[in-house]
């Protein structure tokens, strides 16, 4: 019985054990998804679980490619890493205005130096805008 019992503690140790250093996952919203060019769409990516101290997640360059041919790119100052001090940022929000119609996909990136060390991406739609009269 106290083997059934220290291997059930055990197990849920574990599973404590990895959720605390899976590395946390990211994904990325538009607002809105549709509309009418010009469009102007913010994009906000976050990062969801995992610790807070991620090394590799820790003081990233960020990419942002639109999709329309066009990229922004962010790089921080960031003091040295420190485990289980230094903190990780969990929400980065971009925005760009479309000027064309067209279905556009989004990729986020996080960066060291030239390598992508994680990346997500979202599809926004820009229809055609309204044409004033001469």
């Amino acid at each position: 019985m106290i083997a059934v019992v220290l291997a059930a503690v055990l197990a849920t140790a574990a599973v404590y054990a990895t959720d605390k250093d899976a590395k946390p996952s990211i994904s990325v919203r538009a607002s809105p998804a549709f509309a009418f060019a010009p469009a102007r769409i913010v994009f906000r990516a976050d990062l969801r679980g995992g610790p807070d101290d991620y090394e590799a997640y820790y003081c990233p360059g960020v990419e942002w490619e639109w999709g329309d041919g066009t990229t922004s790119e962010a790089f921080q100052d960031c003091e040295p890493y420190e485990a289980g001090k230094s903190q990780i940022k969990r929400r980065y929000v971009g925005e760009h205005t479309f000027q064309q119609a067209g279905r556009f996909r989004v990729v986020f990136k996080l960066k060291r130096n030239s390598k992508v060390i994680v990346a997500a991406n979202v599809t926004v739609e820009v229809r055609p805008g309204v044409r004033e009269p001469f």
